[in-house]
């Protein structure tokens, strides 16, 4: 543990020191966008809240360490959706199909992706971005294509992904299925962060929007470059479709 500990503060200070810029209109947007957000989501913040409450009578928000942009730390918010101390009962691990850890009330929530309503403050103070790469909690165990379990950040591109501001959502989000291995989204990461730019992300925030209220579209996915077939909206619409995959 000792030798892991230095190792990852060793590539935190590599990424530190080459952070990628971001797009000059990048930081307004989130800080205005999310600023409107929180004023008019305040009722049904309110309404959540209650539900949670009466539920089990357990803390209303959930809190998680998560890594941040050029490896620094943050403390991320999302309305709590598990069975009250649910890290300590059972690890810091990714939710399941039919997931015993979840609520009745958290299920709906996960469902409408209202969980994660609280980032938007996180968002408005600058921990993280409305789109990029997903934020990770620190120390968060994953099965890799294998089958074997292993921590979040010993995945090829990890530290990789550091180079920008996390987002509340991503292209691995958007375009490829829940369960696809870490590999294959840290590849959609890293192919964010060499076509960022402000079009894109207006773009992206539109398309991520449209999802929510229309469902998730069946995209034909092969690769990172792979243009979508159905649904309306595609890598093309949305500008990310120009140039083949070559992250391996």
């Amino acid at each position: 543990m000792e030798r892991s500990n230095r190792s990852s503060t060793v590539k935190v200070h590599s990424i530190a020191a080459s952070i990628a810029r971001e797009p000059l209109l990048k930081r307004p947007l989130d800080a205005m966008l999310s600023f409107v957000m929180i004023i008019l989501s305040l009722p049904v913040s309110l309404a959540i809240a209650l539900a949670i409450k009466l539920e089990d009578r357990g803390p209303i928000f959930y809190r998680q360490e998560r890594w941040g942009r050029g490896g620094s730390r943050f403390r991320a918010y999302k309305f709590r959706t598990m069975v009250p101390n649910s890290d300590e009962k059972f690890g810091i691990k990714q939710a399941m199909e039919n997931d015993s850890r979840i609520t009745k009330v958290g299920r709906i929530l996960r469902a409408m992706g209202l969980d994660e309503l609280p980032q938007i403050i996180n968002i408005f103070i600058g921990d993280m971005s409305f789109f990029g790469p997903r934020s990770l909690a620190v120390g968060e165990i994953v099965q890799d294509g294998k089958g074997s379990v292993v921590d979040y950040e010993d995945v090829p591109y990890f530290w990789d992904r550091l180079h920008v501001r996390p987002g509340l959502t991503g292209l691995a989000t958007i375009y490829i299925p829940k369960d696809s291995t870490p590999r294959q989204k840290f590849r959609y990461d890293l192919l964010y962060i060499r076509k960022q730019s402000f079009w894109l992300d207006v773009r992206l925030i539109v398309l991520s929007f449209w999802i929510s209220f229309r469902g998730k579209p069946q995209w034909n996915i092969t690769s990172p470059a792979s243009q979508a077939r159905r649904g309306g909206l595609g890598h093309e619409r949305a500008g990310i479709s120009q140039e083949k995959d070559s992250t391996g």
